[in-house]
């Protein structure tokens, strides 16, 4: 999560997103960098326009608790396959009973 912290803040001050860069954030803020991991995180943004990314991701994420909410075919499933649940285990009990019977 730090090289992408590291990634934002260098955006925000307009400075290019390169591995070198990551791992001098990184190491200003007293942790130990990992060079792969800086390497990586550079090259999977490389081109990609990170404010354009975040007003994006808030558009989504603004919609999506309209879309979560259940309809109201599913709670009456819900509610079938509970009372299914009990029947099932009612029949279950019967069976055991006659074998002690």
């Amino acid at each position: 999560m730090e090289y992408i912290y590291a990634a934002l803040l260098l955006d925000a001050a307009g400075k290019e997103i390169t591995e070198k860069n990551l791992m001098e954030v990184i190491k200003s803020a007293g942790m130990n960098p990992d060079e792969a991991m800086a390497k990586s995180v550079a090259s999977s943004l490389k081109g990609v326009d990170i404010k354009d990314v975040i007003k994006n991701a808030q558009n989504i994420q603004v919609a999506q608790p309209v879309a979560a909410q259940p309809s109201a075919g599913a709670a009456e499933k819900k509610k079938e396959e509970k009372a299914e649940e009990k029947v099932s285990e009612e029949e279950a009990a019967g069976g055991l009973a006659s074998l002690f019977g």
